[in-house]
């Protein structure tokens, strides 16, 4: 019995001692290396091999080392093997700083500084508490969730929006598309952590940004194709919206010709808003591996037909 390690070797390499220490009955092989394919009943990538069905005949558990599965081709997973996102607190505890300093940055005004202090303007802007204004959190799986919580104890007017519907204490919250356009008009600061699926993709768009009232801040931390970037740019440069803050682009690295690199109204990080950290992501591998063991529900299991 074989666990495959198809991603980051570094990491790799601390999931290899953790797993020799607590689960030496388990051979643990980093990819290239696979050892006997027949042997292999685990497997935890970024992008999975091809041919997984014919290659390891034996698969009982696919893992993705990221907290979206929209890299992988489920159709190519044969439906009797379950796929796993990563649910772990490291990268929960990453997002939630980078959305908090987003957040914080949006509503203290700081890209509108950096480009003062650039042109040598010293000119202060009205200062606002926090608890009058109104942040909305596309998406509240795991990470939403855990960013409302978060903003909320700054005080903010919090409300987070999701197709399925969910609640959480302090947050108003908002369900289904007939309930979109209503979240949208109350937000002020509006962060993307949406999984990317059909219906999610380009959903951050000129029909989604008219909804948002005059000044707003658009912060993507979910996928790059979430966004239609021309609608943005069109958005930023007609004033409707006042700032972007972007970790994803649809295009990574970014293009060196690319608008976003020098317009005044946008601040990109290079995808670093969180990234699963090799300790807590190997515990919640082997959490989920003794799960699977003795018949448990599985933690952050994909629903196919969602595609989350």
């Amino acid at each position: 019995m074989s666990f495959l390690y198809k991603s980051e070797p570094v990491r790799g390499a601390r999931w290899a001692e953790l797993f020799a220490a607590r689960a030496p009955e388990i051979d643990f092989h980093i990819w290239p290396s696979i050892g006997d394919p027949e042997q292999v009943r685990y497997l935890a990538a970024w992008q999975p091999p091809e041919n997984i069905a014919e290659t390891f005949p034996n698969l009982e558990l696919v893992f993705s080392v990221g907290a979206g599965v929209d890299q992988f081709d489920l159709s190519r997973i044969p439906e009797h093997i379950p796929v796993v996102r990563m649910i772990e607190s490291g990268l929960v505890a990453g997002m939630v700083e980078y959305a908090t300093l987003a957040v914080l940055a949006a509503h203290r005004d700081w890209l509108t500084y950096a480009n003062q202090q650039r042109e040598r303007i010293w000119k202060p802007l009205p200062v606002r508490t926090a608890n009058t204004r109104r942040v909305g959190v596309l998406g509240m799986g795991t990470l939403g969730k855990a960013v409302l919580v978060k903003l909320r104890d700054f005080g903010f007017q919090c409300a987070g929006w999701s197709r399925s519907g969910q609640s959480l204490p302090g947050i108003e919250c908002f369900a289904g598309e007939q309930d979109l356009g209503d979240f949208l008009a109350r937000t002020e600061i509006l962060v993307c952590l949406l999984p990317l699926t059909d219906e999610t993709r380009g959903i951050l768009s000129q029909q989604l940004f008219r909804q948002l009232p005059q000044g707003a801040v658009m912060i993507n931390l979910g996928r790059g194709d979430h966004l239609v970037e021309a609608d943005l740019l069109d958005a930023l440069d007609r004033h409707h919206l006042s700032a972007a803050i972007l970790d994803v682009c649809s295009v990574e690295p970014l293009p060196q010709e690319h608008p976003f690199w020098t317009h005044p109204k946008v601040m990109l990080t290079p995808h670093i808003a969180s990234m699963t950290q090799p300790d807590t992501s190997a515990e919640a591998v082997l959490d989920n591996l003794r799960r699977h063991r003795e018949g448990l529900p599985l933690v952050g299991l994909v629903d196919r037909a969602r595609g989350y």
